[in-house]
């Protein structure tokens, strides 16, 4: 078993070769998905297995997209998307209009951009939706583009955008090009790079879990500073903000805070 100070090095090589600062991440979890990528790689220690990654293109990939979180679905929490259609974007159209800035954030393989272009389609017209979504993983953006999913990743769709957005291919369910061009997919660090000003609708859900205490107050503050006043910041049903109060939010329910 991988001594603490092999994680250390680790830690120090991650960050040369990626500009990943793996601190800022809850060091058991992280741990725990490493030493089983390594077990199922063959391979004996972190130093090894920097040496192999270093060495082999294709490890190196697999190392970034096994690490980083992307376990994803439609409409994952439905009654939370209800509330956001039936509360959050009529508040939001009436405040701003129907050019809604918005960002998802950690957007994984594009199921959480595609549910909000379509709970957005049932206040305005498709032409008017724009969707910035990020994430630290190439491969999961690149599966986003393509928009291609299980049975399983869409089960929560509602029965019309089904009918309305996705095609059978094979055991596979494609979405359609009018929802695809609602968004743009870009790189993003949130660690590490700025972000966007003045959105109207932030959304970044079950990510910030296996982030430090500390990282996590970080970028609640970055999300309320990137926010438009009376903006929306929506977070997943794992998530809480703590000091909400004090960084400036107000709470319209558990999953929904406005600057």
């Amino acid at each position: 078993m991988a001594t603490y100070y092999d994680y250390e090095y680790f830690k120090r090589e991650i960050l040369k070769l990626t500009d990943i600062d793996l601190n800022c991440y809850k060091e058991r979890q992280m741990k725990r998905r490493l030493d089983t990528l390594i077990r199922n790689k063959g391979l004996n220690g972190y130093d090894k297995f920097i040496l192999a990654m270093k060495d082999q293109k294709d490890l190196f990939d697999e190392f970034l997209s096994y690490m980083t979180i992307n376990v994803s679905e439609f409409y994952r929490n439905p009654e939370q998307w209800d509330f956001l259609d039936k509360k959050v974007v009529p508040y939001l159209i009436e405040k701003f209009g129907k050019r809604l800035k918005i960002w998802s954030a950690a957007c994984s393989t594009g199921d959480e951009p595609y549910s909000l272009v379509m709970v957005l389609s049932k206040h305005m017209p498709l032409l008017n939706i724009s969707i910035l979504a990020t994430d630290l993983d190439k491969q999961c953006l690149e599966k986003a583009k393509v928009g291609l999913y299980t049975e399983k990743s869409i089960e929560n769709v509602p029965e019309e955008f089904k009918r309305k957005y996705f095609t059978k291919v094979g055991s596979a369910y494609k979405i359609s090009d009018q929802i695809k061009s609602r968004v743009t997919f870009q790189k993003h660090d949130l660690l590490k790079d700025s972000y966007p000003v003045d959105c109207h609708l932030v959304v970044c859900r079950n990510v910030l879990i296996y982030f430090t205490e500390e990282t996590k107050e970080d970028l609640f503050r970055r999300f309320y500073k990137c926010l438009a006043p009376g903006g929306t910041f929506f977070i997943g049903s794992t998530e809480q903000i703590m000091d909400y109060k004090e960084i400036g939010y107000q709470r319209m329910n558990s999953f929904f805070y406005q600057k």
